[in-house]
């Protein structure tokens, strides 16, 4: 990167360029002793990958990126799972829960496979759908296993330091309890040798020396046993710390409902002498009723919900947007996400590099122009395009969007096929049934028999904007200057059944001149238009 390049995004304002300034001061201009600046992302795989999980990911990614136009120095990002936690209870969302429960308390890893024992346990079905989604992002990343580091004793380090600083990490931890939990809390959660559940029990002995703690089993047995080898696992407040101490974390985000959890994890990792990571945390995303998104209930949308629909990289531009304020997540904010990243991507290469390190497009592309052969294309236009066609048939779509888009074919042009193909689904599950056409009033039926004039005379040859300013000039001829927001207004309800609508220059081009001089004429004889002609 050249030293002007770089000098641009030293000044960037985007958030993900903030983020990466900081992770710059921190490394003090040179490689950590591991050699690396690590990046984290953690995941619970106790239901199916969530969609919020996703955010954080790509989020992360966004800030790996922008690092890199900062420093020299290399970066990876570890996607941790944690997946020895005990199974607390079985998730709304799967299936065999009677099976489920009669393994409750194990680790995830040790229970098995409810959806269709394709894989050894439930942790690791739920940590194969997870990479799989990552990958099908393209997505740079290292999947790492709590499981794998506990039982490599890749974590007998950390252990082994939690325990000989026991009293101090349990004083952190102990105050904010209640206390009944306090009487029975230990970090450590041993793993029966009998049951193989993940035990809650008080400690009766500590051995630092011996690296060993002593607990009364679930049958009254008292047991000693290691704190590393995979014996154990830490409380998740621990466990937390203990990754970050030993993985020398340098930056991590979480949802602001763990930021009292950061602290405390933070607060342990200096009692082990380490430093914790950098912190970004993020508002919770809502469902449609403002409740907060969960894994466990599945409210709110699915990953595979929303790219039933939408493209993935609206997905990633709605993550982008405004990452310290709720937003809801539900159907309907997807048409304006589409609407909004293919407005940005299509901006991108005109803007100067200073410009264009703040636009999401950047950010979703680390950098790099792309051309999805949609310019002028908005999802709100395909879906009035289903509209007004009366059809599902994505084919019949196509023979309107070549005329818009001449020479494209679902062939050479799949990401518009993909849009097409996602409207036409959303239209029919979402826009159908609030269709809600009305007829014109005489003032208004005066005003649309000019327009369908107006387009006769039009050839079919001119640009969306000349067609634009023409419907602008006709709603001028009939309508004062402070109500012309209300002619367009009557093209939308007489004409597509809504209150909103695209813009009509660019509708009338891809529906076609003629197709709308024969919707207007039908709106004028009285028709109902919410019915094929």
């Amino acid at each position: 990167m050249s030293s002007s390049d770089r000098t641009i995004a030293e000044a960037a304002r985007a958030w993900p360029f903030e983020e990466a300034r900081k992770l710059v001061a921190r490394i003090g201009g040179k490689a950590p002793a591991k050699g690396y600046v690590l990046f984290e992302s953690g995941y619970g795989p106790s239901g199916l990958p969530h969609i919020g999980t996703f955010g954080e990911v790509v989020r992360t990614t966004m800030v790996r990126h922008a690092f890199t136009r900062l420093s020299d120095v290399p970066t990876r990002l570890f996607c941790f799972s944690d997946d020895m936690d005990g199974l607390r209870k079985v998730p709304d969302n799967v299936p065999n829960k009677e099976m489920l429960a009669q393994h409750l308390g194990k680790p995830l890893t040790s229970v098995p496979d409810p959806f269709s024992n394709e894989y050894p346990s439930f942790g690791a079905a739920n940590n194969a759908r997870l990479r799989a989604f990552l990958d099908s992002f393209g997505f740079e990343y290292e999947f790492q296993s709590a499981t794998d580091w506990y039982r490599s004793g890749r974590f007998d380090r950390m252990l082994l330091a939690m325990l000989r600083h026991y009293d101090e990490v349990q004083a952190i931890m102990l105050p904010t309890l209640g206390e009944e939990r306090r009487a029975t809390y230990s970090i450590f959660l041993p793993i029966s040798p009998r049951s193989g559940r993940v035990l809650q029990v008080p400690l009766i002995k500590t051995d630092p020396d011996a690296g060993t703690i002593v607990y009364r089993d679930e049958d009254g047995s008292t047991v000693e046993t290691p704190v590393t080898g995979g014996n154990v696992k830490l409380q998740w407040k621990a466990d937390w710390a203990g990754r970050w101490f030993a993985l020398d974390v340098d930056y991590e985000m979480y949802g602001k409902d763990l930021i009292p959890t950061a602290e405390l994890s933070t607060r342990i990792v200096h009692v082990l002498g380490g430093r914790p990571p950098e912190g970004f945390n993020y508002e919770l995303f809502l469902d449609a009723g403002g409740r907060k998104i969960s894994k466990s209930k599945g409210n709110g949308l699915s990953v595979e919900e929303w790219l039933r629909y939408a493209p993935p990289e609206s997905l990633a531009l709605y993550m982008f947007q405004a990452p310290r304020r709720a937003k809801r997540l539900y159907f309907d904010v997807i048409p304006r996400a589409i609407d909004d990243y293919l407005a940005s991507v299509e901006k991108m290469p005109t803007e100067e590099l200073a410009k264009a390190v703040e636009n999401p497009a950047w950010h979703i592309h680390n950098g790099k122009r792309v051309d999805h052969h949609a310019a002028g294309v908005s999802f709100a236009m395909l879906l009035n395009l289903a509209s007004v066609a009366h059809t599902d048939d994505k084919n019949v779509l196509w023979q309107y969007l070549r005329r818009y888009v001449p020479g494209a074919t679902p062939e050479n042009a799949p990401y518009l096929d993909r849009l097409l193909q996602g409207a036409v689904a959303y239209y029919q599950d979402f826009v159908k049934s609030t269709k809600k056409f009305r007829l014109p009033t005489e003032e208004e039926r005066v005003a649309l028999g000019d327009l369908a004039d107006t387009l006769r005379r039009i050839p079919d040859s001119e640009s969306a904007e000349f067609i634009q300013n023409e419907v602008y000039e006709t709603g001028k001829r009939h309508f004062a200057k402070e109500e012309l927001r209300q002619w367009f207004r009557t093209l939308y309800e007489v004409l597509l059944g809504s209150e909103q609508g695209p813009r009509m220059g660019a509708f009338i081009k891809l529906y076609g001149r003629d197709n709308v001089v024969r919707l207007i004429e039908r709106a004028l004889a009285g028709e109902d238009l919410s019915q094929a002609a």
